[in-house]
């Protein structure tokens, strides 16, 4: 029996209680405006959604009768397919739609597209972009839908972000104090931005390492103008990637963007690889089982060497599996969070 503070993931395999969402967010999308309490929830609700994913029946009843929307205006494998199937496992109706064969090839603005899905009573709208934003624009417009940020532009990722900070707390057993190197290609990087947000909230200590060129201006020569208790304020930036990876507990290399690259932010694609590549000789700076991680895709042999991809201190693939998990976790926080459009209006 669950308490009114709790509620429960009923299936044919048991139950698996979680705290009632509480409060009153209705979008994700970045961790800038997450307290450090609000990040534990989620993953601790995240370690409830992996016991899910381990039965051998994968499905709970939890978010039947909700009708959930992918919008990828940008490929996509790992985190469109682990909203589908987030979105599956606790019985919601997922709906997966592109630019492609859609209103958009037609003229249709993202705007009109969202107020059209609102119209037709969908509950999340989940969204990727290329321009910085745009889930911003719906969150504005849409109030009756709830939208998460599936990567916009060069801005925010927050649902990676997420699924990091879950996949090193568990192996770490904490992120307070913990020595975090992100390194390569910060400037492009989305999903760098969000995970600064999360992992100086919860008192990690980041160090970005990669060429000058790389960096953001905000980070690399302004910190100094940021007000003392901005979370970013304690960022270190350290271009000497074997000086940086000293005692690290926590190594991730970010993709190199080579479709970004045109303007010349490398001299050369074999000087990246000698100075930042991620190889076990470097990893051997780091502490004893320090986690090697990467969002992906990878280029194998550019950011990361092929053996130390799959070597044993690669926790890659766990963060595959932990992103279904943690985008579970926000699904049941956002829909279960609130009542149903019918309790609403009556």
């Amino acid at each position: 029996m669950t308490t009114p503070d709790a509620m429960a993931l009923g299936g044919e395999a048991g139950e698996v209680t979680l705290a009632a969402p509480t409060g009153s967010r209705r979008n994700v999308l970045d961790l800038d405006d997450f307290t450090a309490d609000e990040i534990t929830s989620v993953l601790d609700d995240t370690g409830a959604m992996v016991e899910v994913l381990g039965r051998d029946i994968k499905k709970v009843p939890t978010l039947r009768g909700r009708v959930v929307v992918t919008m990828f205006y940008e490929s996509s494998t790992r985190t469109r397919i682990s909203f589908e199937e987030a979105g599956k496992v606790l019985s919601a109706d997922v709906i997966n739609m592109s630019s492609s064969g859609s209103s958009v090839d037609k003229g249709e603005s993202l705007l009109n597209t969202g107020l059209t899905l609102q119209a037709m009573g969908v509950d999340v709208v989940v969204v990727r972009y290329p321009h910085s934003g745009a889930p911003y624009l719906l969150a504005r417009h849409l109030p009756q839908v709830s939208v998460i940020n599936a990567g916009d532009g060069l801005h925010a990722h927050p649902t990676q972000a997420l699924l990091d900070l879950y996949t090193m707390r568990e192996r770490l057993g904490t992120l307070l104090g913990a020595k975090v190197v992100i390194v390569g290609d910060v400037l492009h990087s989305r999903v760098a931005r969000s995970n600064l947000w999360g992992l100086t909230k919860m008192g990690a200590n980041v160090v970005l390492s990669g060429p000058t060129t790389l960096m953001p201006l905000d980070l690399l020569s302004g910190r100094d103008e940021l007000e003392e208790d901005h979370p970013f304020a304690q960022v270190d930036v350290d271009t000497d990637l074997d000086r940086a990876i000293e005692g690290a507990d926590v190594v991730m290399a970010l993709r190199l963007q080579s479709e970004r690259q045109q303007g010349g932010f490398l001299p050369s694609l074999r000087e990246y690889i000698r100075r930042w590549q991620v190889t076990d000789a470097r990893m051997a700076r780091a502490k004893s089982g320090a986690l090697v991680m990467h969002p992906g895709p990878m280029n194998e042999g550019v950011e990361i060497s092929t053996a130390l991809a799959h070597g044993e201190s690669s926790v890659i693939e766990e963060q595959v599996t932990n992103g279904v998990a943690v985008r579970m976790a926000l699904l049941y926080r956002l829909c279960a969070g609130r009542g149903s459009r019918m309790a609403q209006a009556g």
